[in-house]
Parts: C-alpha cells; sequence; structure tokens
C-alpha cells in the first residue's frame, strides 16, 4: 500500500478534525522528511519558512542563555508539530532544533500554508487556532524550564 502525503496528514494529531479538502490543499505543501540524530533543524534567530509534523522520533527545542549556553525547553514527539514562526512575521525562529534521534517528518512549506490561510478564511482561522495554542504551550514549557535554570552565582563573570 502507498502511503500519500494526504494520508500522512489525515493521521496526524494536530490535523485531526480538518474536511477533506483542506487536507487535500494542504497536502499539495508538505513532503516527507527525516533528520537524523544530532541534526540541526533549525537555528534561533534563522528565517523560519517551514514547520514539520513529527511521525516518529523526537526533536529538542533550545535556547541560549548567556554565560549558560544551550538550554533545551523542551523535547517534541510522535503527534507533535515542530515550528510557528513561519506564521508570524518577522519569520525568524524563536528557539533552535536539533533531532535527539532519527524523526521522520511531514515538512510544510510555510509560504504555501500561507497562501491557503489567506485563500481560505476557515482553514487559515482553524490553523492559526491551532498554532496558537503550540505557542502558549511552548511559552508555558520555556517558563517551567527557565525556572528551573540555575541562576548565575554573584560575582561570576
Amino acid at each position: 500500500m502507498i502511503v500519500t502525503t494526504y494520508d500522512l496528514l489525515a493521521a496526524h494529531p494536530f490535523l485531526a478534525g480538518l474536511s477533506r479538502p483542506q487536507l487535500s490543499v494542504l497536502s499539495a505543501w508538505g513532503n516527507r522528511s527525516v533528520f537524523h540524530a544530532g541534526t540541526a533543524v533549525f537555528a534561533e534567530g534563522g528565517r523560519a519558512t517551514r514547520f514539520w509534523l513529527i511521525r516518529t522520533g523526537h526533536v529538542s527545542l533550545v535556547t541560549r542563555l548567556p554565560g549558560r549556553g544551550d538550554v533545551v525547553v523542551d523535547t517534541l514527539g510522535p503527534g507533535a508539530v515542530l515550528g510557528w514562526s513561519w506564521l508570524f512575521e518577522p519569520y525568524r525562529w524563536h528557539f533552535g532544533a536539533v533531532a535527539v534521534e532519527e524523526t521522520l517528518t511531514v515538512e510544510m512549506d510555510g509560504a504555501g500554508v500561507r497562501r491557503l490561510c489567506a485563500e481560505d478564511p476557515e482553514l487559515g482561522y482553524e490553523l492559526t487556532r491551532r498554532f496558537m495554542a503550540v505557542v502558549v504551550d511552548r511559552l508555558q514549557a520555556t517558563r517551567m524550564r527557565l525556572l528551573d535554570v540555575p541562576a548565575t552565582p554573584s560575582g561570576a563573570c
């Protein structure tokens, strides 16, 4: 049996409940992709042009803290969506991302999906609502993770 991009999108929890026509138009902007363990998916501050629906594997979100280096903010696994910065100007990554292990995804073209959202306000609203939930979750995860980071000792350079 051949599994199409449409089938992969229809099976992904992030897109659950979208209509067949919505999934069909989205599938035109998606491709399978794989990241091997240790691969940098994107760098904090880089240009955000796409997002990924994780099928298998894990990706860590990292942020750089002065005097601390990279800190893992969250680790995303199967069923998660990776990347939301492609949707909001200035289209720059707010975190970095590194594959923890081999990770299979569906990679989605951000500009193409933004055009779909502009052409179909119902789809645009639904995707924006879902991505805003991701933003809120990531903000909370970052907040909790940063509360766990020990403070720099006074007098440290």
